[in-house]
């Protein structure tokens, strides 16, 4: 994306996506923005990006409207075209699972999207939040926003959130193929897995992280059962199950010398156990079945 010292979006009602995108674009450069009509020196102008209207999509010109593309394209909008532009958009649609349904929303409204996501289209109502509401209709009630306005910099300290999340972890992702090992719950092969990351120095800030979607981009989804990593609470470890697989129940380890904390619900203990092998004793204790 070349660079911009300007962020124009469309005046009136305003729509998480062409939020989204200006906080993107804060993230990209702390830019007034300003919400009207662009005009044709606007578009021709590589150091003003205009967002979600124009009907011009042409990244070079920092142009990021979807609107005039046909109507059997593929749902896309104007925050996938920032993120496109930035070279996010992949790894976005694979760690945001929002994204996809938020694309839905934008460019076929809320009937078709319930229908794609296979629930009851009052779920689209029940599942709305009074946080999005109001940030967008404050974003709507003016005609330009600028640095030192809340409002302004809450949107760039969102951009700022995604942008790290995303970066951040495809760089967590390599780093957990680089030292989880996964072991078999069972004697069989064929049996459940857990995903072991062992303690590493320095020690990340969440050691947790990122599991979850290792495993499912990894394609061990139906076979992972738990996963053990360091307690960034103290020397030993977390057990965690995974997705609620029914194969563990840490309840069973409640009576355990080395065990401090087992969930009443079975899904998680936290362990003073350092020693991978006395790790995979307690895993099997905490096997169901």
């Amino acid at each position: 994306m070349s660079p911009f010292t300007t962020i124009l979006t469309h005046p009136g009602s305003a729509h998480k996506d062409d939020f989204l995108a200006c906080c993107v674009l804060l993230a990209q450069s702390p830019a007034p923005i300003f919400r009207r009509e662009p005009t044709p020196e606007d578009i021709a102008d590589a150091g003003i990006v205009v967002v979600d209207v124009g009907d011009s999509h042409d990244p070079a010109l920092n142009n990021f409207d979807h609107h005039h593309l046909p109507d059997d394209a593929d749902p896309v909008c104007a925050l996938s075209l920032v993120l496109k532009a930035l070279d996010l958009y992949e790894d976005a649609r694979s760690f945001c699972d929002w994204l996809e349904p938020a694309e839905w929303f934008d460019c076929r409204g809320a009937n078709a999207t319930a229908k794609f996501l296979n629930v009851p289209r009052d779920a689209v109502n029940q599942l709305y939040s009074p946080i999005d509401g109001t940030l967008l209709r404050c974003f709507a009630a003016g005609t330009h926003h600028v640095a030192g306005e809340p409002l302004w910099e809450m949107m760039r300290q969102v951009g700022l959130d995604l942008l790290n999340y995303l970066r951040s972890l495809r760089s967590r992702l390599t780093f957990i193929g680089k030292h989880a090992e996964l072991w078999n719950l069972d004697a069989s092969e064929d049996g459940p897995q857990v995903l072991f990351l062992p303690r590493t120095d320095p020690l990340p800030t969440e050691p947790s992280s990122g599991l979850d979607r290792y495993i499912v981009e990894q394609g061990l989804n139906d076979r992972v059962a738990a996963t053990v990593s360091p307690d960034r609470r103290g020397v030993g470890y977390g057990l965690s199950r995974h997705r609620d697989n029914p194969a563990v129940d840490f309840t069973r380890l409640t009576d355990e010398s080395d065990v401090h904390f087992a969930h009443k619900r079975g899904f998680v203990a936290k362990s003073s156990a350092t020693d991978p092998q006395r790790l995979r004793e307690l895993l099997q204790l905490a096997r169901v079945g």
